[in-house]
Formats: C-alpha cells, structure tokens, sequence
C-alpha cells in the first residue's frame, strides 16, 4: 500500500458497504440531511432498524447528526463517502 495503513480498520471501512440497510441509508443520505422517519419511509424500513444503523455509520464515521431544537438530521459526513458511493454506482451501471 502506499502509506502505512491498518489494515483491519479499512476492512471494517469496506464491510459497512456489504449491507444492504446501510447501503440504503446511505443512497438516500446522498440527496442531502434527512431524519430518520423520511429515511426510513424512503427504504420502507422501521425507524428503529434504520436508528440502529445509523449509530453504527456514526461509529464508523460514516455519517453526521445535526440537532436543531428536537430535530435531528443526518447526513454523509464527507465528500470522500459520496465519491466512493457514486464510483460504486457508476461502477455497477457500466456493466448493464
């Protein structure tokens, strides 16, 4: 590699991308902040398991909250996720 890098952290970094769930989350996230109730209507999925996820992207660093007032919205934290997603997605439309 051409820097010293952990190799276990990268592999946790590429296995957040093998989830369908997040995945999800994560696609929806590209459009912009959302909060948890329209995220979860986008994916058709409960608003707990899209919580759950999101606390792991969180984790991951993934994924950033913004608190305003009782809302809370997330979004992608950087653009170095959203080019890895869009490449990703590019990636899989060349082949059909």
């Amino acid at each position: 590699m051409h820097t010293k890098v952990n190799i276990g952290e990268l592999s946790l970094f590429f296995k957040v991308f093998s989830d369908e769930t997040r995945l999800k989350i994560l696609d929806v996230l590209l459009d912009g902040d959302k909060c948890v109730c329209d995220i979860a209507e986008s994916i058709n999925a409960t608003s707990s398991a899209v919580s759950h996820q999101l606390k792991y992207l969180r984790a991951l660093n993934l994924v950033k909250s913004n608190k305003c007032g009782q809302n809370v919205t997330y979004g992608i934290i950087d653009e170095h996720i959203k080019i890895i997603l869009e490449y990703g997605i590019e990636h899989i439309n060349e082949r059909k």
